[in-house]
């Protein structure tokens, strides 16, 4: 049987680099071994083909064990399960309701109501910085994700102030605070979906204005729970860009070729976010699937139940795949495609409206300002998350 390599994702060095700890892994075998105390091992696969493989496996399937659930309150438990936590028919149902408003055509018609956001947001960074450094991501990358996908959702405009709050609470990576929010974000969720079917303007009501539709047409499509987490899933599941922009900002600060290169020729910026991504993305593991029988894998035998996850940040610096893979190079041509935004079923909803929203805020971001610069080294404000990429602050001079 193949030896397989430990990654303890408790280990100091695995949370300040774990690009290197999980490449390390990949290189050593196809498959490891995560420690997480109190949760036992989860199998990992660390490069690109078999991370792939497995994602799209239905041998592997997502469910609510996939997910560390907050306590909540009684009344909140039947708006928990969300199109996450399912999967085969469930899970396509309604995916399917929601897809069309997600395909790369919505997100490029979207583009015009995103740089509107985006300037707004930029026009108001001056006053945030008081003659000094400004956070970029509480006054930037953090509020717009949520402003365009309220837009794009319906959410109501004077409802939008507290779901930018509970927004930041849920990228914060807070479970205790998350948990404090939940009933306030389900009742928002049940206000918004109130306020679209009493909305008899005939105005396009976004994506919940057409779910609201579909239910009245046919009601078995969809029940009043569902729609009432389909919204609050939808919004928060938005958040995605948050840590992204983040990441790529202080990514292309702090390599000044590339930054002059996206800075010289605008029309790199598509597939420089795409090397982002791969190089900077905040996704450092899959969310864990649970193998529904025995599987081999690579001369060892995953037991039926046990937790299945892919190593994102290693399959993404596969050198099998991409060339010289630790080198960030916005002028790559795209081959293989990244896992950045996983594969498969579960492949993120929202990612083509994330790609458009990350084109849209850097190219604005450093066309309005050419001398922006970091405030602080990125190594000093990394947020500790052996699953997440992140910043905690990131503070930038104007």
């Amino acid at each position: 049987m193949l030896a397989l390599p430990e990654v303890d994702l408790t280990d100091p060095e695995v949370l300040r680099d774990p690009f290197t700890a999980y490449g390390r892994a990949r290189e050593r075998a196809p498959l490891a071994r995560l420690l997480i105390p109190g949760l036992g091992p989860i199998w990992a696969l660390t490069r690109h083909d078999g991370a792939r493989a497995m994602l799209g496996d239905a041998r592997f399937e997502i469910s609510a064990d996939s997910f560390m659930r907050p306590r909540v309150p009684d009344d909140c438990l039947p708006y928990m399960r969300t199109m996450s936590e399912m999967s085969g028919p469930e899970h396509a149902r309604l995916r399917k309701l929601v897809a069309p408003a997600f395909t790369p055509r919505r997100a490029a018609e979207f583009r015009p109501r995103i740089e509107a956001i985006v300037d707004a947001l930029l026009d108001d960074l001056p006053t945030q910085a008081d003659g000094g450094p400004v956070d970029l991501l509480r006054h930037f990358a953090r509020p717009l994700p949520m402003d365009v996908i309220c837009a794009l959702v319906g959410i109501p405009e004077q409802d939008r102030p507290r779901w930018r709050e509970w927004g930041a609470t849920v990228a914060g990576g807070a479970g205790q605070d998350f948990a404090r929010a939940i009933p306030g974000i389900m009742a928002g969720a049940r206000d918004a979906v109130a306020a679209a079917r009493a909305d008899h303007s005939g105005e396009p009501g976004g994506v919940l204005g057409e779910l609201v539709r579909v239910q009245a047409e046919d009601g078995d499509r969809l029940s009043d729970t569902e729609i009432v987490t389909l919204v609050w899933h939808l919004v928060l599941a938005g958040q995605t860009p948050t840590n992204l922009i983040a990441n790529a900002v202080a990514a292309l600060l702090s390599h000044p070729a590339q930054l002059a290169a996206v800075r010289s020729d605008p029309a790199l910026m598509p597939g420089a976010v795409e090397e982002l991504i791969r190089w900077c993305g905040p996704s450092l593991l899959a969310i864990p699937r649970h193998a529904r029988q025995d599987v081999e894998l690579y001369g060892a035998t995953v037991p039926k139940g046990a937790k299945v996850t892919a190593l994102v940040a290693a399959a993404n610096r596969d050198p099998r795949v991409f060339a010289d893979p630790d080198r960030l190079d916005v002028t790559r041509t795209p081959g293989a495609g990244h896992l950045g935004f996983a594969h498969g079923p579960h492949f993120c909803l929202g990612a083509s409206l994330a790609r458009v929203q990350t084109q849209v805020a850097l190219t604005a971001l450093l066309r309005r300002f050419p001398g922006l610069a970091m405030a602080a080294p990125p190594d000093e404000l990394r947020a500790p998350d052996p699953g997440t990429w992140r910043l905690a602050t990131l503070p930038v001079t104007l």
